[in-house]
């Protein structure tokens, strides 16, 4: 009988708990694994993926990187993150004290994006 898993696509990775941490300037999201993830708001700003930031503010280029992790990352203006919204069932919406709200950090994005050792050595991945 077919699970309908395919075995070569790698589970969905999926928050357990998500803690905005205003007086530290971290986002911390701890994982359906037990991983822990803390992210400096200044870092998650400077890699938002909305256009205007992976534009500069400009017309977005026709010719995209095919991995979008290699989108240049741009000056940040505000990190002061005013709250956190989910979206749906696969990504946070970061909406940032100067009104910034454009950025939608999918859960494999900000998996991706963490910065604790474990995943700079690229054991976790």
């Amino acid at each position: 009988m077919d699970s309908g898993v395919d075995p070569k696509r790698p589970a969905v990775r999926r928050p357990k708990r998500i803690r905005a941490q205003r007086a530290e300037s971290v986002l911390e999201i701890e994982w359906q694994d037990g991983h822990l993830s803390r992210y400096a708001l200044a870092a998650l700003r400077a890699a938002c993926p909305c256009a205007e930031c992976r534009s500069g503010g400009t017309r977005v280029e026709r010719s995209l990187p095919e991995d979008p992790l290699l989108l240049p990352v741009l000056p940040a203006r505000s990190h002061e993150l005013e709250h956190v919204e989910q979206v749906g069932n696969y990504a946070l919406q970061l909406i940032w004290k100067d009104g910034h709200r454009f950025g939608i950090y999918p859960w494999e994005y900000l998996w991706q994006l963490c910065p604790c050792e474990e995943h700079r050595a690229g054991l976790a991945l």
